[in-house]
This record gives C-alpha cells, sequence and structure tokens, in this order.
C-alpha cells in the first residue's frame, strides 16, 4: 500500500443516487454534532472508519439478496432503472455496504436505518430519539464509488467526504478535470511531465476536491476553482485556500493509495482537540479483521480567498 497523508464535474458518469427515503425529511443537512469530551479529558475521540470495498467482494447473487432485504423502496427503484448490469451492481455493492457498515456502528439492523437526503442531494442517516443504541448521537457518512472500488467513511462528530478515483482516466477525461481547477493548481499540473505523473496530480486534487466538497455537503454547487490545495510533488497536502462557504476553516485531509492504481481522499474538519485515527478496513464488513490504523496529519487551512 501506498499512504500519503495530507458523485463540467467528473467525467465519468455515476450512479444516480436515491432520494429521501423518509417523506417528511428535513430540507438542510443537519448540524453536525460534536462528541461530548470526558471531564478529564483522559478517553481519546472516536476513529474515522473507512471501508474499501470491490464489488467483486460480494456476490452479484449474495448483494441482489442483502439489497431485497435491506435497501428501502426507493433505493430498489433506483437500482432497477440501471440500463446496465454492471452499474446496478456497482450500486447494489456501494449501498448494502453503507447499511451494513452503519448498521455496525450504530447498533441497529440493516433495513431499519432511515437514509434521507438534504435538498442539496447530500445523503444522512435521520438522527434516533434518545441516541443510538451503540453510543453516541450522530454519525455521518460518505460513499464514493469508481470503476469497481467503493469507498465509505463514518465519523462520529462533524462532516466528512471522501472520494475514491482510478488512474486509468483517459487524455480528454483528465483535460476536462484539470480546466476546473484553480489557476495555481493548473500552473502546478503542467510542472509535471505529461503522461502518468501529470494524470496522477491531477487525479490527487481531483479526489482532495470530491472530498471536500462533499464534506461540506454542497455538491455541484461549490465550483472547483474557488478553493485551492498545494500539494507536495510527492505526497501530502501542505496547504488550503478554503472558499467563501466553508464556516469550519481548518481541515485535516488523507490521501491514499489503498490498492495500485486506486487513489482515495479523506476530509474531515478540525475543531482543535486531539485528532481522532483513522481506521481503514478492506472488502464487505462480514469479518472482524484488524484494520489499519492511520495517523491523520496536520490541519491545514484557516485562510479564505
Amino acid at each position: 500500500m501506498t499512504l500519503t497523508t495530507s458523485e463540467p464535474r467528473a467525467p465519468e458518469a455515476r450512479a444516480p443516487e436515491p432520494r429521501a427515503s423518509e417523506p417528511h425529511a428535513p430540507q438542510d443537512a443537519p448540524a453536525a454534532q460534536p462528541l461530548s469530551a470526558p471531564a478529564d479529558g483522559s478517553a481519546p475521540p472516536a476513529p474515522v472508519k473507512l471501508w474499501l470495498c470491490p464489488n467483486d467482494d460480494l456476490a452479484p447473487a449474495l448483494a441482489a439478496v442483502l439489497a431485497a432485504h435491506w435497501l428501502d423502496e426507493t433505493e430498489r427503484e433506483t437500482a432497477g432503472r440501471f440500463l446496465f448490469e454492471r452499474d446496478r451492481r456497482q450500486y447494489l455493492v456501494a449501498h448494502t455496504l453503507v447499511r451494513r457498515a452503519l448498521a455496525l456502528e450504530a447498533g441497529v439492523a440493516e433495513a431499519e436505518l432511515v437514509i434521507w437526503r438534504s435538498r442539496r442531494g447530500r445523503p444522512f442517516l435521520q438522527p434516533m430519539p434518545g441516541g443510538l443504541p451503540r453510543g453516541g448521537a450522530h454519525l455521518d457518512f460518505n460513499l464514493s464509488h469508481a470503476g469497481g472500488y467503493n469507498l465509505l467513511g463514518i465519523v462520529r462528530r462533524h462532516r466528512i467526504g471522501v472520494d475514491v478515483e482510478r488512474l486509468d482516466r483517459d487524455a480528454q477525461a483528465i483535460e476536462t478535470i484539470t480546466s476546473t481547477f484553480a489557476p495555481e493548481e493548473q500552473e502546478w499540473v503542467t510542472r509535471a511531465a505529461p503522461g502518468r505523473e501529470r494524470d496522477r496530480r491531477v487525479l490527487r486534487l481531483w479526489t482532495l476536491k470530491e472530498a471536500y466538497s462533499k464534506a461540506l455537503g454542497l455538491g455541484l454547487g461549490l465550483p472547483f476553482d474557488e478553493f485551492a490545495f498545494t500539494l507536495a510533488d510527492d505526497h501530502g497536502v501542505t496547504g488550503f485556500r478554503p472558499p467563501a462557504q466553508d464556516r469550519f476553516g481548518r481541515w485535516r485531509f488523507v490521501e491514499l493509495e489503498p490498492v495500485p492504481d486506486v487513489l482515495a481522499a479523506v476530509a474531515v474538519p478540525d475543531d482543535g482537540r486531539q485528532p481522532p485515527e483513522l481506521q481503514l478496513h478492506h472488502g464487505f464488513p462480514w469479518g472482524r479483521a484488524a484494520p489499519r490504523t492511520i495517523e491523520l496529519p496536520e490541519p491545514v487551512g484557516g485562510i479564505r480567498g
């Protein structure tokens, strides 16, 4: 594994997401709720949890059975609208992954979870009166999928955004992506030799920008040239200029290459407290294999453009 710390948008078509399954779901995203710190300050914050699950880790027949029992009516209708079986399979694996991981974290059966969307389209787990059976009152999650890989992040405070991309993008896609960047980012990209080195720079920036915009919940409403990253040539985020819409200011960004030629990024806001660790799990969450533990990097940002 190469580890570095630090859903025009993406030209690759992405699967549509379900609309709100709760008929009276709020129209705006809920405020992120930080966990209460212990009186003595001794307990570490809950870790950021990340799952990377290839489609091949869940057989098509099993994915269909799980979807039939776990997904809500809107999700099942969405899955049925795909024209191509590969896209339907990607959707079913991704959304059964979400429900399985959230069920484990919350202590609620997969089919009983209520997932709704803000008016900007970001999915949320509906809060439960009295809190979650496994502790806490807040879970935020974010999902990304590309080229047969699904990436899911879950946190117990504030927000999280994740993105996953394969390096085998065509030249036209790379050019289109680059055109969305801030001028200083485009200049940094062009300093790399054309080909694989330049493509990697483009997709490093792209995954970070996608993860950040998804954490904010702004989606397509946030132009990618309104904020900028400064990256080390090899790996690592060394600077961040947030947009005017950012209410957090400082962030912790993680870059990963969990399998060869697959790039992933994670964005979580910094609240000035002890940073949680990141736990990276591989595969569908059936077993109890120990995750890889990753220390989150120092926060960056705080100066708006």
